[in-house]
């Protein structure tokens, strides 16, 4: 082929009023002034990409909540280490909250909170001397709960709430299982045996510890089942509660339980493969739902969606 200059003379255009563009003056961010409220902060977002979609995620919780909608909340162990719980128990007190799961490792910092008022330990300092996971009380007391659990044929996060509940250890005001238990909201536990650290203690049954997580995925996929015109939020877990709605989600549907217009929602630091197929695509493909995927630190993005629920409720 030869060098030879294109024509460009002949190109047909049309006027870019005509055009459909995706960024308009209107849903631009607008600044604000000195002594404005959150709402109002809120409110000057661009209504462009993340901005519209932490919007579309507070708009869809609120009319949850004003429709008694299904709103459950599947919680990793990241967003209770980032101190997020008493944010939690306040959407919980005021009705935003219809159910919680949360991981193995969820509940156990949870409980530690509860307990001792801190959680999360230094990894790399204990693993060499073999420390990792040897809390006494952390291993002993959760490993006997969930024994019990079993033999009274309850689900791990109801018997771990119920502990707590009932103790009211020095610092259950910030443990999600001890609200969860005084308000009635049902909490689950999905645990992949060998991933958490009450598993290396030598009380662990493996019996119990399947018996009362598979009894609470049976709990989970009831509240699942009743999620149509709801919303489910996974934050902070990237594998096991992603599998676990998916399995849910296949169950409600083999009983011709519709699942119409849910909103789903996956908050966490990267879009990765199983939160965004298993949350955000697949449970929402082809019934008018949708699915929102908010990148961003928990620790910030969680309380902005509280706020902006909170500061604009309806009654």
């Amino acid at each position: 082929m030869p060098y030879e200059e294109f024509d460009f003379s002949g190109l047909r255009t049309y006027p870019l009023a005509a055009r459909a563009s995706k960024a308009r003056a209107e849903d631009f961010a607008r600044p604000v002034g000195a002594g404005a409220t959150f709402i109002d902060w809120f409110d000057s977002l661009p209504r462009i990409l993340g901005g519209g979609d932490i919007r579309r995620v507070v708009a869809a919780i609120a009319s949850g909540r004003e429709r008694r909608a299904g709103l459950v909340w599947g919680i990793g162990a990241h967003v209770i280490k980032t101190g997020l719980s008493p944010v939690l128990i306040d959407l919980m007190e005021r009705g935003y909250v219809s159910a919680l799961a949360m991981n193995g490792a969820g509940i156990i910092h949870d409980f530690e909170v509860a307990l001792a008022g801190a959680t999360s330990e230094d990894v790399d300092a204990t693993l060499g001397p073999g420390q990792f996971g040897m809390a006494e009380e952390t291993g002993r007391i959760l490993n006997d709960v969930i024994r019990s659990a079993a033999n009274a044929g309850k689900g791990l996060g109801e018997s771990v709430a119920e502990y707590l509940g009932e103790r009211a250890p020095p610092h259950a005001a910030q443990s999600l299982a001890a609200a969860a238990h005084r308000l009635q909201i049902p909490l689950t536990v999905h645990v992949a045996l060998g991933t958490d650290i009450i598993h290396m203690h030598a009380k662990a049954s493996g019996a119990a510890i399947g018996d009362t997580s598979l009894r609470d995925f049976r709990y989970f996929t009831s509240n699942v089942s009743r999620l149509a015109g709801g919303v489910y939020v996974n934050c902070g877990s990237a594998v096991v509660l992603p599998e676990v709605f998916l399995k849910a989600v296949a169950v409600v549907r083999n009983q011709g339980i519709g699942l119409d217009n849910l909103t789903t929602v996956n908050i966490d630091f990267l879009r990765m493969y199983r939160p965004q197929t298993n949350v955000v695509s697949r449970p929402v493909a082809g019934t008018g739902g949708t699915g929102i995927s908010l990148i961003g630190h928990h620790e910030i993005l969680i309380p902005l969606i509280a706020a902006a629920l909170v500061t604009g409720e309806r009654g």
